[in-house]
């Protein structure tokens, strides 16, 4: 299982972000072109680790939206997108988040006190993006039901997600060791 999803990673070039290493694939950055049968297995598997018993799916743009979307359209789910731009909504959350390469700001807009979430992304590393979007999303007076994520670059994985108070459910593990990309599970 996840046959191709782990060649996919682990054929992957790494670039040096401020001495951090960027595994460049296309389920992390939609570079190079995705393959089908990639997306396909990433997705069956969040369906098959997932529950959502939710009101909505939440996803941070860009490479979190194929998941979300095919998600949505498999679970009858509705999905909202967390964009990196304001649209300045009365209801607009701005979430100032700092990862282990850079700081930004994201914005969600359209979710509603009581809803119960789940969050779907790409990837987790240092925890940092999921932290602000939980603590935004709980802080707006929504339950967090569920954080599933493609790949866990997470050297402690069951730390970030205690410090999340929710367990982050993942598809593949993703090291680097020696400058190269190793699947782990």
């Amino acid at each position: 299982m996840l046959e191709r999803t782990r060649a996919s990673l682990e054929s992957s070039p790494i670039i040096m972000k401020n001495g951090y290493p960027y595994v460049v694939n296309p389920i992390l950055d939609g570079v190079p072109r995705m393959d089908p049968d990639v997306l396909r297995e990433i997705t069956d598997r969040m369906l098959e680790i997932g529950d959502f018993d939710c009101d909505l799916i939440l996803a941070p743009e860009a490479m979190a939206l194929p998941f979300a979307s095919i998600v949505s359209l498999e679970t009858n789910v509705p999905y909202a997108i967390i964009r990196k731009r304001s649209y300045g909504f009365d209801d607009e959350i701005r979430i100032d988040k700092s990862t282990g390469y850079a700081t930004s700001s994201m914005y969600i807009n359209d979710i509603r006190p009581g809803e119960r979430i789940a969050i779907i992304d790409d990837v987790v590393s240092t925890g940092g993006t999921l932290k602000s979007i939980v603590d935004a999303i709980r802080a707006r007076g929504c339950e967090v039901t569920e954080l599933i994520v493609a790949v866990n670059k997470s050297a402690d994985v069951e730390k970030v997600s205690e410090i999340l108070g929710i367990r982050i459910k993942y598809v593949i593990g993703l090291d680097v060791v020696d400058g190269r990309p190793v699947c782990k599970h």
